[in-house]
Protein backbone atom coordinates (compact mmCIF):
# COMPACT_ATOMS: atom_id res chain seq x y z
CA UNK A 1 0.00 0.00 0.00
CA UNK A 2 1.16 3.58 -1.09
CA UNK A 3 1.78 5.70 2.56
CA UNK A 4 -0.18 8.73 2.33
CA UNK A 5 2.70 11.14 1.76
CA UNK A 6 2.96 9.25 -1.63
CA UNK A 7 -0.33 10.12 -2.67
CA UNK A 8 -0.47 13.60 -1.87
CA UNK A 9 2.97 14.13 -3.47
CA UNK A 10 1.53 12.38 -6.30
CA UNK A 11 -2.30 14.72 -6.34
CA UNK A 12 0.69 17.69 -6.09
CA UNK A 13 2.38 16.65 -9.50
CA UNK A 14 -1.21 16.11 -11.26
CA UNK A 15 -2.38 19.56 -9.83
CA UNK A 16 0.67 21.63 -11.04
CA UNK A 17 1.18 20.05 -14.60
CA UNK A 18 -0.52 22.58 -16.51
CA UNK A 19 -3.65 20.83 -17.14
CA UNK A 20 -6.51 19.16 -14.74
CA UNK A 21 -6.18 15.58 -14.87
CA UNK A 22 -8.33 12.90 -13.69
CA UNK A 23 -9.38 9.77 -13.69
CA UNK A 24 -12.02 8.31 -16.35
CA UNK A 25 -14.58 6.31 -15.27
CA UNK A 26 -16.83 4.79 -17.85
CA UNK A 27 -19.86 2.94 -16.51
CA UNK A 28 -23.41 2.05 -17.90
CA UNK A 29 -23.99 1.26 -14.28
CA UNK A 30 -25.43 4.38 -12.30
CA UNK A 31 -24.50 3.04 -8.63
CA UNK A 32 -21.13 1.77 -10.01
CA UNK A 33 -20.40 5.36 -11.22
CA UNK A 34 -21.12 7.04 -8.57
CA UNK A 35 -19.60 4.11 -6.09
CA UNK A 36 -16.05 3.97 -8.10
CA UNK A 37 -16.20 8.00 -8.70
CA UNK A 38 -16.35 8.31 -4.55
CA UNK A 39 -13.70 5.33 -3.84
CA UNK A 40 -11.58 7.72 -5.82
CA UNK A 41 -12.58 10.76 -4.64
CA UNK A 42 -12.29 9.28 -0.76
CA UNK A 43 -8.11 8.13 -1.57
CA UNK A 44 -7.68 11.55 -3.10
CA UNK A 45 -7.62 11.18 -6.47
CA UNK A 46 -9.93 13.23 -9.01
CA UNK A 47 -12.26 11.43 -11.11
CA UNK A 48 -15.25 12.25 -13.46
CA UNK A 49 -17.60 9.91 -14.50
CA UNK A 50 -19.03 9.21 -17.93
CA UNK A 51 -22.32 6.93 -18.58
CA UNK A 52 -21.12 5.59 -22.00
CA UNK A 53 -17.81 5.24 -23.98
CA UNK A 54 -19.77 7.96 -26.62
CA UNK A 55 -20.00 10.07 -24.11
CA UNK A 56 -16.97 10.32 -22.55
CA UNK A 57 -15.26 10.30 -26.36
CA UNK A 58 -17.89 13.12 -27.27
CA UNK A 59 -16.75 15.32 -23.87
CA UNK A 60 -13.16 15.91 -25.55
CA UNK A 61 -11.91 15.13 -22.14
CA UNK A 62 -10.40 11.88 -23.12
CA UNK A 63 -6.91 13.86 -23.74
CA UNK A 64 -7.00 14.96 -19.69
CA UNK A 65 -7.22 11.63 -18.56
CA UNK A 66 -4.26 9.88 -16.58
CA UNK A 67 -6.19 6.51 -16.40
CA UNK A 68 -9.47 4.91 -17.90
CA UNK A 69 -11.51 2.84 -15.47
CA UNK A 70 -14.05 1.30 -17.89
CA UNK A 71 -16.76 -1.51 -18.23
CA UNK A 72 -16.13 -3.98 -20.79
CA UNK A 73 -20.07 -4.61 -21.85
CA UNK A 74 -22.44 -1.57 -22.07
CA UNK A 75 -25.05 -0.85 -24.89
CA UNK A 76 -23.56 1.02 -27.82
CA UNK A 77 -19.33 0.58 -27.73
CA UNK A 78 -18.19 -1.46 -25.50
CA UNK A 79 -14.98 -0.97 -23.06
CA UNK A 80 -13.14 -3.13 -25.86
CA UNK A 81 -14.43 -1.11 -28.89
CA UNK A 82 -13.46 1.89 -26.47
CA UNK A 83 -9.81 1.08 -25.96
CA UNK A 84 -9.19 0.37 -29.78
CA UNK A 85 -10.59 3.78 -30.73
CA UNK A 86 -8.58 5.38 -28.27
CA UNK A 87 -5.69 2.94 -29.80
CA UNK A 88 -6.63 4.23 -33.38
CA UNK A 89 -6.57 7.98 -32.50
CA UNK A 90 -2.79 7.43 -30.87
CA UNK A 91 -4.78 8.17 -27.01
CA UNK A 92 -2.65 6.15 -24.68
CA UNK A 93 -4.34 6.08 -21.36
CA UNK A 94 -3.47 3.44 -19.15
CA UNK A 95 -6.74 1.43 -18.98
CA UNK A 96 -8.19 -0.61 -16.17
CA UNK A 97 -11.53 -2.92 -17.42
CA UNK A 98 -13.53 -3.67 -14.59
CA UNK A 99 -16.47 -6.45 -15.80
CA UNK A 100 -18.94 -8.80 -14.68
CA UNK A 101 -18.90 -10.67 -17.79
CA UNK A 102 -15.55 -11.38 -18.53
CA UNK A 103 -13.81 -14.00 -19.74
CA UNK A 104 -9.99 -15.26 -20.31
CA UNK A 105 -10.30 -14.06 -24.26
CA UNK A 106 -11.78 -10.79 -23.44
CA UNK A 107 -8.78 -10.65 -21.20
CA UNK A 108 -6.38 -11.62 -23.17
CA UNK A 109 -7.26 -9.25 -25.99
CA UNK A 110 -7.43 -5.99 -23.75
CA UNK A 111 -4.25 -6.53 -22.23
CA UNK A 112 -2.58 -7.37 -25.67
CA UNK A 113 -4.40 -3.64 -26.60
CA UNK A 114 -2.40 -2.38 -23.75
CA UNK A 115 -4.77 -2.43 -20.66
CA UNK A 116 -3.07 -2.51 -17.53
CA UNK A 117 -5.33 -4.84 -15.39
CA UNK A 118 -9.07 -6.71 -15.88
CA UNK A 119 -10.71 -7.11 -12.83
CA UNK A 120 -13.44 -9.42 -12.33
CA UNK A 121 -16.75 -7.46 -10.41
CA UNK A 122 -17.08 -7.86 -7.79
CA UNK A 123 -13.62 -6.71 -6.86
CA UNK A 124 -11.91 -5.24 -3.80
CA UNK A 125 -11.81 -1.77 -3.62
CA UNK A 126 -7.89 -1.66 -2.30
CA UNK A 127 -6.75 -3.86 -5.58
CA UNK A 128 -8.47 -1.07 -7.31
CA UNK A 129 -6.95 1.52 -6.03
CA UNK A 130 -3.45 0.08 -6.19
CA UNK A 131 -4.02 -0.96 -9.81
CA UNK A 132 -4.87 3.15 -10.69
CA UNK A 133 -1.68 4.14 -8.18
CA UNK A 134 0.07 2.04 -10.64
CA UNK A 135 -1.36 3.15 -14.12
CA UNK A 136 -0.58 6.46 -12.65
CA UNK A 137 3.09 5.96 -11.72
CA UNK A 138 3.51 4.79 -15.36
Amino acid sequence: MIAPSGRRGYIVAMATSGSSRFVAIVDDDDLMRGALQGLLKAAGLPAQAFASAEEFLNSGKHHQSACLIADIRMPGMSGLELQARLNDQKVSIPTIFITAHGDSRMRMQALRAGAVEFLAKPFDDEVLLESVRAALAR
